[in-house]
């Protein structure tokens, strides 16, 4: 008991920088800055698992700061920036513009819009939400607005506590109607949508689409890791477009975090959440009394959890090696087993549940591998087994292992300064990410965890960008998209099912060239504008005779399940907004 408590005690009397709090991963322009100081050898960085902490990205750019002599002048720029934008990281104030403060402990202004405090035990930063969008092509326009707050706080440099609410609203009466458009078309983000909009489960609004999202937590952490209660956004992989482990384009979700360094060349991330089946359970339910004298049943959803790990490696500087593995199951109330953090959830599932004769539950493994061991250059690959078989692998065996795979580079300041280039190429086999339990699919609030176009699809993605000066970063992408033969998975007919060709029949194409120029103003203060050209069709497969458990759709049919109205056929798509936080 003694060495525990000596553990204890030595761990939380090291000085560090405060605040363990997530910094949301859609602010992506500090996380793309993160990876180019990695590419130009300044930092040392795990980018598989995000989001980052707010302490782990400010001790990285005070470390880039020790060498900011090899940095261009832009990027140095970039660097003062940020690392104002988490001074009270570094206990310090941020300089700002408008402002009353007493120069010690607080300060409250204007430009940047933000209430800061700190002291020797207590930090606190309050920040305001606000933004509008306008999306127009040929079919109208679609105003999109959000307002809320973010708040964050530090007691005794050792326990943080978060919150942010964000009220989102889509206006859609804009849209023409004589395209066949309605309001309730604004509502671009649903789960069979093959899009990267943030997922959101819409509140009823005749004018078009209403969500809040609430993200938050508190988190108990030292030198060697942190151990949390949170609901928020992750992403696992290195990816940066979309993983195809887990992409955080879900809905944010309740989860237990733990986190341990316990040496620089080792890491362990362990989650246990609380996910949305959107599965009714027949037998729970509310009863209602109606004003007629009847009652009625509200059904309840399914509990649906998942568990997950990753432990990384680096055995050498900037190489990392990581596998993990996760499961998702749907018992009445979470399980023990699945707290372990270190443990094979697969191994346990078996234990649990193959001695009652009927399915077990979801088990998923996966392993990622992200060089930055050639200067200006980050090489990474990733692949998700959602089931495997060994005898799959022989030549001969027509059925195919359910899995994903992703390969991906990304160039920075090469052949010229302030110039970047991203390419991923990624793929997925029949049947990945689904199951034949309803409740046990890879997905919370009907979106995939993993890669947004989910199974049988291929997607290849460049991204160049520049950037010119501080702030502003200038980027065209092209995105092909593809998703092939539809099926369901049905238990009695699985095998039949993955010995057919993969990426054999198209249902689905999308391709998106896309022109973006994105400037932050001031830290969280954008501005951007885009235009995008994209052409969303489906193919008919209605005539031909397909299996049992294949959905053989219409043009028509594919492209309403996969496509918003707003997105199909060949639209230029133009967008402008300005925003302050995330």
């Amino acid at each position: 008991m003694k060495k525990y408590f000596l553990f204890f005690l030595i761990c939380f009397s090291i000085k560090i920088f405060s605040q363990d709090i997530p910094q949301n991963i859609s602010y992506t322009t500090i996380y793309d800055f993160m990876d180019e100081l990695a590419g130009e050898g300044l930092i040392d960085l795990n980018s598989g698992i995000r989001p980052y902490s707010r302490k782990y990205i400010a001790e990285k750019l005070v470390e880039a700061k020790r060498a900011d002599s090899l940095l261009s002048r832009r990027a140095k720029k970039d660097l003062e920036f940020f690392l104002q934008d988490y001074a009270i990281e570094r206990d310090t104030l941020p300089k700002t513009w408008v402002h009353a403060t007493d120069k010690k402990t607080w300060d409250i202004s204007l430009w940047q819009p933000a209430f800061h405090f700190s002291n020797k035990w207590f930090k606190m930063r309050l920040t305001p939400l606000l933004g509008g969008e306008v999306i127009a092509n040929k079919k109208g326009a679609i105003i999109n607005r959000f307002y809320g707050a973010d708040l964050q706080m530090t007691v005794a440099n050792h326990v943080s506590v978060y919150a942010n609410l964000r009220d989102n609203s889509y206006y859609g009466k804009f849209l023409r109607t004589s395209m066949g458009m309605k309001p309730a078309d604004a509502k671009l983000a649903r789960g069979s949508y093959f899009n990267l909009l943030p997922g959101a489960e819409y509140k009823e609004a005749n004018y078009g689409g209403d969500f809040s999202e609430m993200r938050g937590g508190i988190k108990a952490y030292c030198k060697y890791g942190s151990i949390g209660l949170i609901k928020d956004n992750l992403a696992w992989g290195e990816s940066r477009h979309s993983s195809n482990i887990l992409s955080g384009r879900v809905p944010s979700f309740p989860m237990l975090t733990l986190n341990l360094t316990p040496v620089k060349w080792v890491e362990l991330n362990y989650i246990h959440g609380w996910l949305v089946s959107n599965v009714k359970d027949s037998t729970r339910y509310y009863v209602e009394n109606l004003s007629n004298g009847t009652t009625e049943k509200e059904y309840r959803p399914y509990n649906k959890y998942i568990a997950a790990n990753m432990l990384t490696v680096r055995p050498i500087k900037n190489l990392r090696i990581s596998v993990g593995n996760s499961i998702i199951y749907s018992e009445v109330t979470p399980h023990a087993a699945y707290f372990i953090p270190i443990a094979f959830f697969k191994s346990l599932d078996h234990v649990q549940t193959k001695g009652l004769g009927v399915e077990n539950q979801n088990s998923q493994i996966f392993a990622m591998i992200s060089s930055r061991n050639i200067k200006h250059l980050h090489l990474y690959a990733s692949i998700y087994f959602d089931e495997i078989q060994f005898k799959r692998l022989k030549m001969s065996e027509p059925q195919r292992n359910l899995y994903s795979y992703q390969v991906g580079a990304t160039v920075t300041n090469f052949p010229l300064k302030n110039l970047y280039l991203n390419a991923e190429f990624t793929r997925s086999n029949i049947a990945n990410y689904k199951h034949s339990i309803q409740s046990l699919t890879f997905a919370s609030n009907s979106y995939y965890l993993g890669h947004y176009l989910g199974d049988n699809s291929q997607e290849i993605f460049v991204k160049l960008g520049y950037k010119p000066v501080r702030g502003l970063d200038i980027s065209v992408s092209y995105t092909n998209a593809r998703h092939y033969n539809d099926y369901n998975y049905d238990r009695n007919s699985i095998g039949r099912i993955i010995a057919k060709e993969t990426y054999d029949q198209l249902t689905w194409q999308n391709d998106i060239i896309n022109l973006t120029a994105l400037y932050e103003i001031g830290n969280n203060v954008f501005a951007h504008f885009s235009m995008e050209y994209n052409n969303a069709r489906g193919y008919d497969q209605s005539s031909r005779v397909g299996s049992e458990s294949e959905n053989c759709l219409t043009a028509q049919g594919f492209l309403d399940l996969y496509t918003p109205k707003f997105y199909q056929g060949k639209n230029l798509t133009f967008s402008l907004g300005l925003n302050i936080g995330f």
